[in-house]
């Protein structure tokens, strides 16, 4: 499946049906007079967030949504039938934007919300309606209210508990595989994930949700490499977990890099919580280990967590950490010896 997270589209909801003119000719009555009746209320357009979707991929191939217009209305004062409302289904964590995306419009952040976007237009008056004591036979009538348009912008930020950060080839998506069910794609390259990906995590008991997204490097503010756009799905997690390459030349300017790109983008991701931990630990000895987590947490202010991916190593105490940030209960049994913790 493709992933998508923005679109462009166009709404538009029903225009209200016109009113009748129309008399009464009813046999032996003598005396008749107007039965027009209204026309009714065009559809709505209406957004809903479904659970099972995490893409706008739909969006691409159907930019254009048109509620019915209302029917109009007849004799014997019928006022004529609403047009149906037109549901639009979108993932969890959708924005509607404005079209210059200066504006939220809607934000979809439980199932089952839903949001009437435009309204549809009010149906026309009858003839009926226009009878006055010295207009006994009225003949005008409502051609019906039009209805309202307008293009938005949907923007999906996936919903999750923890984002994954790091810089390209950090072992972020090796360490998503390791603790969660996710099946993200893995390569000796950078830029291996060119989509966020989501994982369950299940540790002590409790299920948390956990975003990778692509990597960042310098500039990426400026559009370098995949761009900022996607740390837009980690907007609303409520821990990052930082993950440094420990075979890098300096860890300490691996992490500066990606967190002078956070402040860059802003929307309060500097000041999430943060748990950092230096990945691909297996691949050094313990003296290597020691002075690279010295000069790391000269950089970032704490204890650097170790971990490896590949192997699953450490992976306890650096989930523990994160359950804490979560208000889980972090306290677990003994990890095994293998697992790392801060030194």
């Amino acid at each position: 499946m493709h992933f998508l997270d923005q679109a462009k589209i166009y709404v538009r909801s029903g225009a209200g049906g016109p009113g009748a003119v129309s008399f009464r000719r009813e046999k032996f009555i003598e005396y008749g007079g107007p039965d027009g009746g209204e026309g009714g209320k065009g559809g709505d357009i209406v957004f809903e967030a479904v659970a099972g979707l995490n893409t706008l991929i739909d969006f691409r191939y159907t930019q254009h949504f048109r509620a019915p217009r209302g029917k109009g209305g007849s004799g014997q004062n019928r006022t004529g039938a609403g047009g149906e409302d037109l549901l639009v289904k979108v993932p969890v964590g959708t924005q509607i934007l404005s079209e210059d995306k200066e504006h939220v419009l809607a934000d979809f952040t439980e199932p089952g919300q839903r949001v009437v976007l435009l309204r549809g237009g009010d149906g026309g008056r009858g003839n009926a309606s226009y009878k006055t004591a010295t207009n006994r036979a009225p003949r005008q009538h409502g051609t019906g209210s039009p209805g309202e348009e307008m293009w938005v912008w949907l923007r999906l930020k996936l919903l999750a508990d923890t984002g994954l950060l790091g810089l390209p080839n950090a072992g972020k998506s090796t360490f998503l595989n390791a603790v969660t069910n996710a099946k993200a794609k893995i390569g000796a390259y950078p830029f291996t994930t060119l989509h966020p990906q989501l994982g369950v995590v299940q540790h002590r008991g409790r299920e948390f949700v956990m975003a990778d997204i692509p990597g960042l490097i310098e500039g990426a503010a400026d559009g370098a490499g995949i761009g900022d756009r996607f740390l837009g799905h980690i907007e609303r997690t409520k821990v990052l977990l930082h993950l440094v390459d420990a075979n890098v030349e300096d860890v300490a300017e691996s992490y500066r890099t990606v967190r002078d790109e956070l402040e860059a983008y802003g929307a309060g991701l500097e000041d999430k919580p943060e748990v950092v931990a230096l990945n691909k630990a297996d691949t050094l000895d313990d003296e290597l280990l020691q002075a690279l987590s010295d000069e790391l947490e000269a950089e970032c202010g704490r204890r650097p967590f170790r971990v490896s991916g590949a192997t699953g190593a450490g992976k306890d105490a650096v989930l523990d950490a994160i359950l804490e940030h979560l208000g889980g209960d972090a306290r677990a049994e003994q990890t095994e010896a293998q697992d790392w913790s801060p030194l």
